[in-house]
C-alpha cells in the first residue's frame, strides 16, 4: 500500500467518528425550522413566514481570540466553544434579531477526538442557551499548521428580525436612558493584555487562588461569556429598546457610540454599576491605567441598552424577572459632533 492521507497527518476516520460523538449534542439544539440533519454540504433552515411580514436575515461572525491560549495552558476545553457562540449571537442580537442558527469552524494540526468533542459540546450548550440551532460546521485537520494540542475556532451566527423592528439607533435622542447588563467577567476580549497582566506582570499561575476570590486564576480567566439573547428578547416583548451595544474590544467608549446618531453622546456614571474583581486586580496589580482598562475591557457591562425615559423601570423589572443583573447607568445628552461616551467617575 502506498502513501496515504493518514500518513500525511489527516485521519478521515477520526473525523467521521467525531461526528457520531457530537451528534447527540447537536440534536439538542434542533429547532422546528431545521430541515435535514448534519453531514450535508450545507445546513438547511426555513423561515417561518407565519411570524414575519418582511423578514431580514442578520449575520455575524467572531472567534475566541487568545483566550484559547488559556484553555491550552489549563488543558480545559469545555468552555471556549460557549464563548464562540456568545460573541456572535450577542452581535446579532444588537439589531433586534433572534439568533436562529449557527455554524462553527474548528481547525487543528492533529485531530484529537475527545478534545474536539468537548469544544463542540460547549458550542452546542451555548446554542441551546441562545435558542439557535447548530446546523453545520467544519472540522479541518491541518498537519504542521498548528502546534500539538492547539486549535482555532471561528463561528457564524444568523438571526431573523422583522424589517420594521430593526434596532439601528436612529430614534435615540437626548433624554433617553442607558441600562447596563452585567457581564460574567472578561468575556472574550482583551486577553492579550489580561494574560500579560496576570500571568506576566503579576506572575500568577493558572492554579493559584485569584486575589480576593475563592476561585483559581484559571477559573476566572475561563469564565464563559454571557449570552444575552433570551433575556433581552423576552424584555423586548414589553419594552422596545432604541439602541443596543455589545461591549467587546474597545470597551464602553468604543462600542456604545456605534449605535448613536450624530449630535448625541452618552454620559455614564461609574458609581452606578459594579466592576468585577478581575478588573480591579489587573488595574492595581499590573499598573494598567484607568483609561486603558476602559478602552480594552467591558468593565462589568456586557451589553448597553438605550430606552426612553419612561421605560427604565419596566426594563429593569423585566431583566430582574429574567434573573439578569441590570443597572441604570447613564443617559443620552446632546453633543456638538460625532457620538462619544463620557464617563463620570464621581
Amino acid at each position: 500500500m502506498g502513501l496515504t492521507y493518514k500518513d500525511a497527518g489527516v485521519d478521515i476516520e477520526a473525523g467521521d467518528e467525531l461526528v457520531e460523538m457530537i451528534r447527540p449534542a447537536i440534536e439538542r439544539t434542533r429547532r422546528p425550522e431545521c430541515i435535514g440533519g448534519i453531514g450535508g454540504f450545507g445546513g438547511l433552515f426555513k423561515i417561518d413566514l407565519a411570524r414575519y411580514r418582511e423578514p431580514v436575515l442578520v449575520s455575524g461572525t467572531d472567534g475566541v481570540g487568545t483566550k484559547l491560549k488559556v484553555a491550552f495552558a489549563a488543558n480545559r476545553h469545555d468552555t471556549v466553544g460557549y464563548d464562540l457562540v456568545a460573541m456572535s449571537v450577542n452581535d446579532v442580537l444588537v439589531t433586534g434579531a433572534e439568533p436562529v442558527f449557527f455554524l462553527d469552524y474548528f481547525a487543528t494540526g492533529r485531530l484529537e477526538k475527545d478534545l474536539a468533542a468537548k469544544v463542540i459540546v460547549g458550542i452546542a450548550d451555548a446554542c441551546v442557551e441562545a435558542g439557535c440551532a447548530l446546523i453545520g460546521g467544519e472540522t479541518a485537520e491541518l498537519p504542521g499548521f498548528y502546534a500539538d494540542g492547539e486549535y482555532d475556532l471561528a463561528g457564524f451566527a444568523v438571526g431573523v428580525v422583522e424589517r420594521s423592528n430593526i434596532i439601528d439607533g436612529g430614534t435615540i435622542a437626548p433624554g433617553d436612558q442607558v441600562i447596563g447588563l452585567a457581564s460574567s467577567g472578561l468575556h472574550s476580549n482583551g486577553y492579550s493584555l489580561a494574560r500579560r497582566a496576570l500571568l506576566g506582570e503579576m506572575k500568577l499561575k493558572l492554579d493559584d487562588a485569584f486575589p480576593g476570590s475563592d476561585r483559581t486564576v484559571g477559573d476566572v480567566l475561563l469564565t464563559p461569556t454571557r449570552i444575552y439573547a433570551k433575556p433581552v428578547l423576552a424584555v423586548m416583548r414589553n419594552v422596545t429598546p432604541k439602541g443596543l451595544a455589545h461591549i467587546t474590544g474597545s470597551g464602553l467608549p468604543g462600542n456604545v457610540p456605534r449605535g448613536l446618531p450624530d449630535g448625541t453622546k452618552v454620559v455614564l456614571h461609574q458609581s452606578r454599576w459594579e466592576v468585577p474583581q478581575v478588573f480591579r486586580v489587573m488595574e492595581e496589580g499590573a499598573g494598567i491605567s484607568r483609561d486603558e482598562m476602559y478602552r480594552t475591557f467591558n468593565m462589568g457591562v456586557g451589553m448597553a441598552v438605550i430606552v426612553g425615559a419612561g421605560d427604565v423601570d419596566k426594563a429593569l423589572a423585566g431583566f430582574a424577572g429574567q434573573r439578569l443583573v441590570a443597572w441604570h447607568i447613564g443617559e443620552v445628552a446632546a453633543s456638538g459632533g460625532e457620538p462619544t461616551v463620557e464617563i463620570n467617575w464621581s
